[in-house]
């Protein structure tokens, strides 16, 4: 059995989290929960996580949760696979800006988008803002390219380029010049490839 286990659903947000094991390289294992049948609220797996979501991670005995902080742990505890920016450079806070600002600013604007409250929220009553705001701050940074911290691909990128791919998919990011090429860029990356085709054949069974 391999140290590392992902509790996973397809299709889900913990997709972001198997690309970002297949990046890694290291071996893992797959808990494959079933959303339609409710595996998610059965006592089993709401002990791993009382709010009945994927993805988790457990490693070496040690369970979390939450997409941002499982790929922030693994880029740093696999250092090999030069997924994070090291404690000791400046650019780590721009890293991890990114890492954060996909599920606290750019996942509930898409939500709002998808889910319209009767009233837009005052700006200053939320911590992040409009989507088509925070499309023009992706959009910036991604131009500069290749990558979110330039030449180096990390796991800001898993991040980032997960929820890219879903809002577009889904017709809730616009198309944008910007977005395009760097989403491409993504979808070849090998481990990318190999994370699509291995929920393509769970989906399957």
């Amino acid at each position: 059995m391999a140290d590392l286990v992902l509790y996973h659903a397809v299709p889900s947000r913990s997709a972001t989290v198997r690309w970002m094991l297949e990046e890694v390289g290291e071996p893992y294992d797959v808990h494959l929960l079933k959303l339609s049948e409710g595996d998610q609220q059965k006592p089993d797996y709401l002990a791993i996580n009382p709010q009945g979501k994927v993805p988790a991670l457990k490693h070496k005995g040690v369970v979390f949760t939450e997409v941002a902080a499982i790929c922030t742990y693994l880029a740093d505890a696999f250092p090999n696979a030069k997924l994070a920016v090291p404690a000791n450079d400046p650019r780590r806070g721009v890293y991890l800006q990114w890492l954060f600002f996909g599920p606290s600013c750019m996942e509930p604007a898409l939500q709002d988008r998808a889910f319209p409250r009767k009233e837009p929220a005052r700006a200053a009553a939320i911590g992040y803002r409009d989507l088509d705001t925070l499309c023009d701050i992706v959009a910036k940074a991604v131009s500069k390219g290749p990558y979110i911290m330039g030449e180096q691909f990390t796991a800001a990128d898993v991040v980032i380029g997960s929820g890219l791919r879903w809002g577009t998919m889904f017709k809730l990011i616009p198309e944008r010049p910007e977005f395009r090429p760097y989403v491409e860029r993504l979808g070849q990356r090998p481990a990318s490839q190999r994370a699509d085709a291995k929920d393509k054949e769970l989906a399957g069974k």
